[in-house]
């Protein structure tokens, strides 16, 4: 974890009030939580942001180094100068809840380890490079593994984006389903979220979605599949598999029954290089916690 002293001088004054103008580009919000947290002190211990500062009082700022660096690039499957693709793990989340961290990206520093706060460890220059939300592209919900990309320059984030939005990003996906469904099909659904809905789900007045799957290996009442989402609505698959009765193995919020994980797993993108224009297609194997879930489950009744 990176360490900063600094020695006060001048007339007395609010702790979170001198850390916010300290230089290290902390807004007020944040300033709070380092000290609530216990990651800036006095004099070796622990204050209250309103403590008030005098004279020749040490202050220590330590930013959390969520996600160690070395444990980021066991993640990584390829990187270039324009992107960057990792193999998420299921269980973590992409970025944090609080929306502050995307103009102040060291305050995914706090609380606990994300994808950003690990990409803001691991590869800080990104944080100085103009990209917005630290260059995500796409994301994957936390109980879903599997490749991601992440964009390293302006350029690179404005390509890859267009890619997504535009559905020139083939995507596929690997995913245990309840129930056996036919060897393959296209789920056709608008997908919303309406006053009163507590979750996303099918919704006639909802957002295109559209969802194709192949029947890849049966187990005893449930089946491995590939899917190619053509869309990319929140909790798409999951929302789909769930409607036509076969729900996720292992997701909660949708009705799938219970695993040792979510068995839904981001195999692979293929698209256009952001520099080259090259075709490129980028994969995440099938991680073991997927595979023993997945052995586990298939023998079951």
């Amino acid at each position: 974890m990176k360490k900063t002293k600094l020695t006060y001088s001048g007339a007395p004054a609010r702790l979170d009030i001198y850390l916010a103008g300290s230089g290290e580009n902390f807004s007020r919000s944040y300033a709070r939580r380092l000290i609530e947290e216990g990651m800036a002190t006095v004099n070796g211990k622990k204050k209250k942001p309103s403590y008030i500062l005098i004279p020749d009082d040490e202050v220590v700022i330590t930013f959390p180094g969520a996600g160690a660096a070395q444990v980021f690039e066991d993640l990584v499957i390829f990187e270039d100068k324009a992107l960057l693709a990792v193999h998420k793990p299921a269980g973590l989340a992409v970025h944090p809840n609080p929306p502050g961290w995307e103009t102040n990206p060291k305050a995914a520093l706090l609380g606990e380890a994300t994808l950003v706060s690990m990409v803001l460890s691991a590869r800080p220059a990104m944080a100085e490079a103009g990209l917005e939300r630290l260059g995500l592209v796409h994301r994957l919900d936390r109980d879903t593994s599997g490749l991601m990309l992440l964009a390293k320059t302006p350029a690179a984030q404005t390509s890859l984006t267009t890619g997504f939005r535009e559905r020139v990003m083939a995507k596929v996906y690997i995913g245990c389903v309840a129930g056996v469904p036919e060897k393959k099909g296209i789920i056709d659904a608008p997908i919303g979220r309406a006053g009163g809905f507590k979750k996303i789900k099918v919704w006639e007045y909802g957002r295109e979605a559209v969802t194709e799957y192949k029947l890849k290996e049966k187990g005893k009442g449930c089946a491995l599949l590939e899917i190619y989402p053509k869309t990319g609505r929140t909790n798409q698959i999951r929302i789909h598999l769930a409607h036509i009765g076969h729900p996720i193995i292992g997701d909660k919020l949708y009705g799938g029954p219970p695993a040792a994980r979510m068995l839904l797993h981001s195999l692979s993108l293929a698209f256009d290089h952001p520099v080259t224009g090259k075709k490129t297609k980028l994969e995440a194997p099938l991680p073991a916690d997927f595979k023993k879930a997945w052995k586990e489950v298939k023998g079951k009744a």
